[in-house]
């Protein structure tokens, strides 16, 4: 919720203050796509979808929400001073944090495959309960 208050708050800003778009329009976009938007969804993927066997995925979940929340958080903060100072020293840590969302994407994508249940898995979990 912090993430769409933050892009709320920041749109509200761009409308009182237009020179801060180009510092932040970047930052303001992705706080609500990935922000918001992509740790809802993964949210409620991980809350949603089906655990086969009582499937627990602990250190996949909490992964990916560090790594993602991380990386963009890193972003939130780096990117405006990047455009800002139009300093290159800045470019590493932006691709390590766009390096750590995109870990968090594959731990979630990797994660999610677990839970697909195919036939095979579904006669393995009869097999399993019926003893």
């Amino acid at each position: 919720m912090i993430y769409l208050i933050y892009t709320a708050v920041l749109g509200t800003l761009f409308y009182l203050w237009p020179g801060l778009i180009p510092f932040f329009l970047f930052s303001h976009v992705h706080a609500g796509m990935v922000g918001f938007f992509v740790n809802m969804v993964m949210g409620v993927a991980y809350w949603m979808m089906p655990r086969p066997g009582q499937l627990r995925q602990d250190r996949a979940e909490a992964s990916t929400f560090f790594l993602l929340n991380g990386g963009l958080l890193v972003r939130l903060v780096i990117e405006p001073l990047s455009v800002y100072t139009h300093s290159a020293v800045f470019h590493p840590i932006l691709v390590a944090s766009a390096i750590a969302q995109l870990l968090a994407i594959l731990v979630f994508v990797w994660a999610m495959s677990r839970r697909v249940l195919t036939s095979d898995m579904l006669r393995e979990l009869r097999r399993k309960r019926d003893g």
